[in-house]
């Protein structure tokens, strides 16, 4: 009863949260399906003596003994969970209802990753938890949206009628190594464009903005909202930084020394205009705030895809 269950473990965050587990002496279960994720992001733990890997679809039920549980499965990115809705949807609500109930019967502490697009298009900036959100239930993002929407009520009704303990973290723009990238999010997008030599895509006018965390510092969110007895949450983890994508275009352009042009292209459907967290509760409940600047974090991603680039052609 001493494991750690990490669903969604060999994806980009999971597998930098199990890094991060074993570091600190735990038994790690990383259970993956691999539609995202992917083997070599944890081929480093492969034969470690306290980490162990699971082929398994949370849609399905699963039985083995947990006392901590971070539920981090569900592709995140609008390439990925647009491939295939249905799945998607059920991720976030049939496995969903799975790890309550394994957690339920193990008598597990849950943490829970949402999402900053619980929020969808907001008409409140910066956002604060207390906020409902503006999402549209019929558009092409809304079976990720309403799908974490859902996994909220459901951890807090299992929370509520069986004492299931809960964390929720709402999740903001992540960056950093391992990030898939052919996954479409737009700092994957700019720093492989801009190291290939083409064009940057901008889409609409640029203007639109988004705040970015690097993955070391909402690992260090995760571990905090796990160990605290305060709240239940839903706290925000995200930079309260906020770039434009003309902005973060430039920054991209200046840490690869590229010469790259941008490109506009039509905005996507339901693309939120504002991104940007109130971290005030993460700061106040977590003593949790980011540390790594932009430059330091997209250095250190760009470099991780030099790598990538190196051993696609060697």
């Amino acid at each position: 009863m001493n494991s750690v269950l990490v669903t969604g473990g060999a994806g980009f965050l999971g597998s930098h949260l199990c890094d991060r587990l074993i570091q600190l002496g735990k038994n790690v279960i990383c259970l993956d399906n691999f539609f995202t994720g992917s083997k070599q992001n944890i081929a480093h733990l492969m034969g470690h003596p306290r980490f162990e890997l699971m082929r398994h679809d949370i849609v399905h039920p699963i039985y083995l003994e947990a006392s901590e549980i971070y539920n981090l499965a569900c592709p995140a990115s609008p390439v990925a969970y647009q491939y295939n809705p249905i799945k998607t949807i059920k991720t976030s609500t049939v496995g969903m209802v799975n790890v309550l109930g394994l957690a339920k019967r193990c008598r597990a502490k849950v943490l829970h990753a949402s999402t900053s697009e619980v929020y969808g298009d907001p008409a409140v900036h910066p956002q604060v938890e207390e906020y409902w959100g503006h999402v549209n239930p019929l558009g092409p993002r809304s079976c990720y949206d309403e799908g974490k929407r859902i996994a909220e009520s459901l951890c807090m009704n299992y929370h509520q009628a069986h004492q299931v303990p809960i964390r929720i973290v709402r999740i903001f723009n992540t960056y950093g190594p391992r990030m898939d990238p052919n996954d479409g999010r737009v700092i994957s997008n700019f720093i492989n464009q801009a190291l290939r030599g083409e064009p940057l895509t901008i889409y609409g006018n640029g203007e639109q903005t988004r705040s970015f965390c690097y993955v070391d510092d909402l690992i260090d969110g995760f571990l905090k909202m796990m160990e605290q007895d305060e709240t239940t949450g839903p706290i925000n983890l995200g930079n309260p930084v906020e770039n434009s994508m003309l902005e973060l275009a430039e920054a991209v352009l200046q840490v690869v020394d590229s010469d790259s042009q941008l490109e506009y292209e039509a905005l996507p459907t339901d693309d939120p205009r504002q991104r940007c967290p109130d971290i005030t509760k993460a700061r106040n409940l977590l003593q949790w705030e980011p540390q790594v600047s932009l430059k330091e974090g997209l250095t250190k991603t760009v470099a991780y895809y030099q790598d990538l680039m190196k051993q696609e052609t060697a």
